[in-house]
């Protein structure tokens, strides 16, 4: 008998989407329902862009393009932004990083402004560089070095799955590169890939489309024309054997264990890659799913676990290669040996019986749920619309992720989970050294 789905029906945003003439491309989703608006520009660099050498220089230039710009001395943005109510950040990824506002919506053009002048030219000063070297540091020592965990498992498993430069390197940066990083090497960075041929601009909210028009075309339509560069190729081959590593966090009071198979390409072959993303919730989304009331409830080998499509998190913002990850904190003395046995036995059972009636359908429904929840807010609708735009150009897909969610078959969820066999798979394992 098949297993029942969820009947999700696609959410209907609607979409305008065109180029400037000097190549940036804009989505725009206008929704009058509150006075607020989202503004986002992505630009198509990550950490995979970094050269070798120049480690964790994709968030350091993050940090740099908040130092003023072309107009507007250091701080200027942050004054701009919160004295008309507003909140900004942007944030680096391994195939992008984004810039984005939330803004009362009579303050557009003030956010368009802003982005513009800095992606004209952000103020790269050697005085600028060596004080954001200095917070990118401090960074690191807060979130990776003096923190238990830290960097696990995002940082600590891809040079264990990847053997390229791109895809197992540091995306935080050592810090001899930070420091050796110059302005020459930060302008010839901005250059290459903050180019207005390689980013999007996406507005969601209270916007009326055709004033939107004429102020982005006022503002953006003079930034200089630059093509994208040409993206290099990051695929690798799939494991034919398991690797396994471990290492002692010093500060980690419990051992902990991560492990990652290999999946489709998120990109070219979706419909193969969509199972996965639910698999990954059938295993570990909320306590009844099959790992959590296994070892969590029954067996007590480990005291939490989750699972996810890419290493930091996201399934529909990252490109191959890419992997499904579970992560799991085990108690004292706790044996990562025979809770990757578990692992085998849970997903043999699983790609031989199937899901139980309802459990597809539970899990679709709950992350159809998360999603809607996700780009309800006009701001997490101009991020996500802004990265399929970039990676697929299709910012329309963020309506039909729910029902595509909800199309997946018992039957893909099982052909899945057959694949994550112990030869295909990566695993890192955290001893702990702050026990006591």
């Amino acid at each position: 008998m098949p297993t029942r789905r969820a009947r999700i029906p696609a959410t209907r945003y609607p979409v305008e989407r065109f180029t400037l003439d000097n190549g940036l491309r804009v989505v725009l989703t206008p929704d009058r329902s509150a006075p607020v608006i989202g503004v986002a520009v992505v630009y198509d660099v990550g950490i995979r862009s970094e050269p070798e050498g120049r480690t964790g220089f994709a968030h350091l230039f993050e940090h740099l393009m908040f130092q003023g710009s072309e107009n507007l001395e250091k701080l200027a943005h942050f004054r701009y932004v919160q004295g008309a109510g507003g909140t900004f950040n942007g944030s680096t990824h391994l195939d992008y990083t984004d810039y984005f506002e939330t803004l009362p919506s009579n303050a557009l053009e003030r956010a368009l402004f802003l982005e513009a002048d800095r992606m004209r030219g952000p103020r790269l000063t050697e005085e600028n560089l060596r004080n954001q070297v200095d917070v990118v540091k401090e960074e690191i020592r807060v979130n990776v070095l003096n923190r238990p965990y830290g960097g696990f498992p995002w940082l600590t498993l891809p040079p264990v799955m990847f053997d390229t430069f791109p895809n197992e390197h540091d995306g935080y940066g050592s810090f001899d590169d930070l420091e050796s990083a110059t302005v020459a090497d930060a302008a010839d960075f901005f250059r290459r890939y903050y180019a207005s041929g390689n980013a999007v601009l996406a507005i969601s909210g209270d916007i009326d489309t055709a004033e939107a028009v004429t102020l982005i075309e006022r503002h953006f339509g003079d930034v200089p024309a630059r093509p994208a560069p040409d993206r290099p190729d990051f695929a690798e081959p799939d494991l034919t054997a398991e690797r396994r590593t471990a290492y002692t966090d010093q500060l980690a009071p419990l051992p902990a264990l991560a492990t990652a198979w290999r999946v489709p390409d998120p990109v070219d072959d979706f419909a193969a890659y969509l199972p996965y993303v639910v698999l990954a919730e059938v295993l570990t989304d909320g306590d009844a799913s099959r790992l959590v009331g296994r070892l969590v409830h029954r067996d007590r080998t480990v005291t939490s676990i989750g699972g996810y499509l890419g290493f930091m998190g996201d399934p529909f913002d990252v490109r191959d290669p890419t992997a499904l990850v579970l992560q799991a904190h085990l108690p004292p003395g706790g044996d990562a040996d025979k809770v990757l046995r578990t692992l085998d036995e849970e997903l043999d059972r699983l790609a031989q019986d199937g899901l139980a009636d309802g459990e597809l359908a539970r899990t679709q429904a709950r992350m159809a749920t998360h999603l809607l929840r996700e780009t309800d807010a006009v701001l997490g609708r101009a991020l996500r619309m802004a990265v399929l735009e970039q990676q697929r150009g299709e910012p329309g897909l963020l309506g039909e992720l729910p029902s595509l969610i909800g199309a997946v078959t018992d039957e893909q969820v099982r052909a899945a989970a057959a694949t994550l066999r112990p030869e295909r798979r990566a695993s890192i394992e955290v001893i702990p050294g702050g026990a006591r």
